[in-house]
């Protein structure tokens, strides 16, 4: 079950896959401690993701984040294209959003790291993406260890009933000096 989960401000609401009703946080108030901390965590977040131009070429939007988790969405873009004749969105613009939500995931960890990079991600390329439509990835951050964070993600179109890829991925974990 998906816990301490939060909107990214000025986020449309996403229903994700297996998720029958949002959960804010945690089933409990926060407090004003564990609020600031999902803040921080979900501002860093999307620095993470600023910082990286081709996130701002492939038009990547940070749609949802939490303890964890993220989900980053990637408008449909001529641009793109993998293959002209279908308009089918080139697996390596499907591989750059996968990797990028899972560095986020690793990002918004609350005990998460300093920094990240990935060590080693496996795709598997389920199917094509229905050429036109939105591809979200959603990512969680499963177990991470003093030098290594595992991730799983998946990638739908509007049909959220078939992913259009899957993939697992082991991330760095840099810790700030000082840090544990």
């Amino acid at each position: 079950m998906l816990r301490h989960f939060a909107l990214a401000p000025g986020a449309r609401p996403r229903m994700i896959r297996g998720q029958s009703e949002r959960r804010v946080m945690d089933d409990t108030q926060p407090n004003g401690d564990a609020a600031k901390l999902a803040e921080d965590k979900a501002r860093i977040a999307r620095q993470f993701i600023e910082a990286i131009p081709f996130s701002g070429a492939l038009k990547m939007s940070l749609d949802e984040i939490g303890d964890g988790v993220a989900v980053i969405s990637m408008p449909y873009d001529d641009a793109l294209v993998g293959d002209p004749r279908t308009g089918v969105i080139h697996g390596g613009a499907v591989s750059a959003l996968m990797d990028t939500c899972g560095g986020a995931a690793v990002m918004s960890r609350s005990e998460g790291p300093a920094g990240t990079a990935t060590l080693d991600l496996r795709i598997d390329y389920m199917r094509p993406a229905t050429p036109g439509e939105t591809i979200v990835a959603r990512a969680e951050c499963y177990h991470i260890t003093r030098s290594v964070a595992f991730v799983r993600a998946e990638a739908f179109d509007a049909d959220d009933t078939r992913p259009v890829a899957s993939a697992t991925g082991a991330f760095t974990v840099m810790r700030a000096e000082g840090g544990a």
